[in-house]
């Protein structure tokens, strides 16, 4: 229309992406009260011989959730284990193979986070130098910025615990009340609850079904054992617990 000014747009040009899964894989050592992650030592540039989350590319014809159990399989054998997708971590020049010569490809990774059972969890070590399990106050600076994604799974993993059954992941069929604790106070850190309190807000809830059975362990009184029931924990799915 004459008389009105027209705007410029400024047109730019679209990414061209690569896209990746790095899985934080923790477990607890119930008997030593760690919180561990899985590492793994890189075998090629960038940042060879830098330990990392276990990652791949996506290949073709495969999807995200495809590639996480891909590369769950490949670093360990374990029955039973939660997953979930996390995050989505894209900012420019998060990858060093994010240059000119690349023909400006940007690399994408969509993290998973997963819990899986210690005591079951077997590390699988063929065609790979370097891959164990590190207590999460001693993780080293890691490749990429995987100590950022560490970071976000951890906090995921905190906040799981108040509203759903994720800690019955890592604990066997039968538990005791004491093992329920210290599971919570290893991820938690002591001063989430005292036991006391934890005991009496757990049994008032109902989802635990004590099985009659007992256990004796050293030289105390033998601990009650309990099943955790899911039909009875439903009405608190996604309701934050006031337990923790």
């Amino acid at each position: 229309m004459a008389g009105r000014s027209q705007k410029k747009t400024t047109s730019h040009p679209l990414e061209d992406f690569k896209v990746g899964v790095d899985n934080i894989i923790f477990s607890v050592d119930t008997t030593q009260n760690r919180l561990l992650v899985l590492l793994v030592m890189r075998q090629e540039e960038p940042f060879r011989d830098r330990w990392s989350l276990p990652g791949t590319l996506v290949r073709q014809g495969e999807s995200l959730e495809e590639a996480a159990y891909r590369i769950l399989s490949e670093k360990i054998r374990v029955n039973n284990l939660y997953l979930e997708q996390l995050y989505t971590f894209g900012g420019p020049h998060r990858d060093p193979r994010e240059s000119p010569e690349s023909y400006h490809v940007r690399y994408l990774s969509v993290s998973y986070f997963a819990l899986v059972r210690f005591e079951e969890a077997e590390l699988i070590a063929d065609g790979v130098t370097g891959i164990a399990w590190y207590p999460l106050e001693q993780v080293p600076q890691l490749a990429f910025d995987h100590n950022q994604i560490l970071k976000y799974g951890y906090q995921r993993l905190r906040n799981k615990l108040e509203y759903s059954p994720v800690a019955f992941e890592v604990l066997p069929e039968l538990f005791t009340l004491g093992d329920l604790y210290q599971l919570y106070t290893t991820v938690l850190g002591e001063g989430f609850s005292d036991y006391s309190n934890f005991r009496a807000r757990l049994l008032k809830l109902g989802f635990l079904c004590d099985t009659g059975k007992k256990t004796s362990r050293g030289a105390g009184r033998p601990a009650s054992l309990y099943r955790f029931d899911a039909e009875a924990f439903a009405p608190f799915k996604d309701k934050p617990l006031v337990f923790v």
